[in-house]
């Protein structure tokens, strides 16, 4: 009884009994738990050796990991699952869950990361990013694009040597203006660019197969907004690409590059997409820079819900 009752204790705070519920379904280690839970390094272990003391969690050594893990009893376990019913976070932490699994399987993006760190610095007759990017967009099949915030239209002009038509949006008259002067030189019939906001597009309902997001998420006042109209001129079965930064703490990036969001978690973009009726989401980190600040690329690409009214 004793130890039943110093349980429940323990289970009377929120944070403990959301650690505890993700240690049951899942082995996880203090810093994956730090990214599912948001909290900081010295609550968690300080949170773990309680459980641990009660006879809650265990430590199980793999290698240089530390991984902890649910041994509790079924009463126990049944206080966890209906705390699952009643905990607001319990969505958003299953959510996370779900991305840190994904991450520890995906031994093939291990082996390109890997690859990437070397690729431009040691020397193969013929390698390059530029031809390996040049050979997938020509696999793209024909298309009609939406670069929402094109900025100079690099990508938009990459991107018209294959697709049907491609429309750059920016908020900028002066990037607008510099973007298609280059498309007019460079005698590109296929691309177009327009004066809008990401949040107000100047492109009719359903007619896009592609929306795309490069890097200009973080620039929109209501990300979530700016992600409905996306879905909004997309036709049915269409799909959205959002490649933006991970949440970060370099506040510099607000005056040197105007960002209004310091990136998304990718809990953050995924709920973005739910809510715009987005569905097979595909997210992942695809890039860490090696200097200071260490910012985090995170790619994510869903597809738009077929409606009866569509």
């Amino acid at each position: 009884m004793p130890g039943l009752l110093k349980a429940l204790r323990l289970l009377g705070d929120e944070s403990r009994l959301r650690m505890l519920r993700l240690l049951e379904r899942e082995e996880l280690s203090v810093a994956e738990l730090q990214e599912i839970l948001g909290m900081g390094q010295s609550r968690i272990s300080m949170a773990l050796s309680q459980l641990r003391q009660a006879g809650l969690v265990e430590l199980r050594r793999a290698g240089q990991k530390s991984l902890y893990r649910y041994c509790g009893d079924d009463t126990v376990a049944n206080i966890l699952h209906q705390s699952a019913l009643e905990l607001a976070e319990t969505r958003d932490d299953d959510e996370a869950l779900r991305l840190i699994l994904k991450k520890r399987k995906d031994r093939v993006r291990s082996y390109f990361d890997e690859l990437a760190g070397r690729f431009g610095r040691d020397y193969v007759p013929g390698r390059s990013w530029k031809g390996l990017s040049e050979m997938l967009l020509k696999l793209l099949p024909p298309m009609r694009i939406a670069d929402i915030g094109a900025g100079e239209g690099t990508l938009s002009l990459l991107l018209a040597q294959r697709a049907e038509h491609v429309i750059g949006i920016d908020n900028s008259e002066k990037m607008v203006e510099y973007a298609a002067g280059v498309a007019k030189r460079s005698r590109v019939r296929n691309v177009e660019f327009r004066l809008g906001d990401l949040e107000d597009l100047p492109i009719p309902d359903a007619s896009v197969d592609l929306a795309l997001f490069s890097q200009s998420l973080h620039h929109a006042i209501h990300p979530q907004k700016a992600v409905h109209e996306a879905s909004r001129i997309l036709k049915p079965g269409g799909r959205i690409v959002i490649l933006d930064l991970q949440r970060h703490n370099f506040e510099e990036a607000r005056e040197l590059y105007a960002d209004v969001w310091l990136g998304f978690t990718q809990v953050e973009i995924l709920d973005f997409l739910r809510k715009a009726r987005f569905r097979a989401a595909d997210i992942a980190t695809v890039h860490r820079e090696d200097e200071a600040p260490h910012l985090e690329t995170v790619l994510a690409v869903a597809e738009k819900v077929f409606t009866a009214r569509a």
